[in-house]
């Protein structure tokens, strides 16, 4: 990810294990090309202000993706995403949607804040190009068609979400207001890393003035002045 400190991630063998990567609220004006990381399914890149979707297909079985509150404008570079369950664009800067450009196989995905919402046929736009979408702005939807393989297709859904989302603490479901309940979880997260990370400075510069103390040479003590016998 490039950013205003130039501090991008530089290949995929310094992130071997990685499965989620948070980057929120971090100042990030473009999505950087990376090496592929195949093993990243979680990417959170909301509070920034990236302008383009680009260089995604470094994350081929990204699965959850959030992209909230930047300055894109357009829908484009995702149909690489073919794993993709989640989308979150919303509060953007999007004025018309393609939605040739969504890949088929999200289930949920929110676009609020965005003038595109407001075109003609916009809904029926994205059910017709989205076939298996479970929630479409923070808005259950009916089910899944009658054919059968549908079907099959909406259950299996369920055991997907509940993996996909292991990994943060609320049980989301179809049944709540899935993005409410997801931007307080996402927000909560972001505070807890802020506080950490303001406790790990604060011991720093306790370590440290710890250590000047005992760096600095000690004050010779003045010897005393003795009178003069007379």
């Amino acid at each position: 990810m490039g950013s205003p400190r130039n501090a991008p991630l530089r290949s995929s063998e310094e992130l071997p294990a990685l499965q989620a990567v948070h980057l929120d609220r971090e100042n990030i004006c473009t999505i950087g090309r990376v090496g592929r990381l195949p093993g990243i399914h979680s990417l959170y890149l909301q509070r920034n202000r990236i302008e383009k979707i680009e260089n995604l297909d470094c994350f081929p079985n990204l699965r959850f993706l959030s992209l909230a509150g930047n300055c894109i404008r357009k829908v484009e570079n995702l149909q690489p995403l073919q794993h993709l369950r989640f989308l979150d664009l919303s509060h953007n800067q999007i004025q018309t949607l393609d939605a040739d450009e969504l890949p088929g196989s999200l289930r949920l995905l929110d676009l609020t804040g965005n003038e595109c919402t407001h075109q003609p046929g916009y809904r029926e736009l994205v059910l017709r190009a989205l076939p298996h979408l479970l929630q479409l702005d923070a808005q259950p939807l009916q089910g899944c068609s009658d054919e059968e393989e549908e079907e099959k297709s909406c259950s299996s859904s369920e055991d997907s979400e509940d993996e996909l989302f292991s990994e943060l603490r609320a049980p989301f479901t179809t049944d709540k207001d899935f993005f409410t309940d997801l931007q307080q979880e996402l927000a909560e997260r972001s505070q807890i890393r802020q506080r950490k990370a303001l406790e790990e400075h604060q011991a720093r510069l306790r370590e440290l003035q710890e250590r000047r103390s005992l760096l600095l040479p000690a004050i010779p003590s003045q010897p005393h002045s003795k009178g003069t016998r007379k």
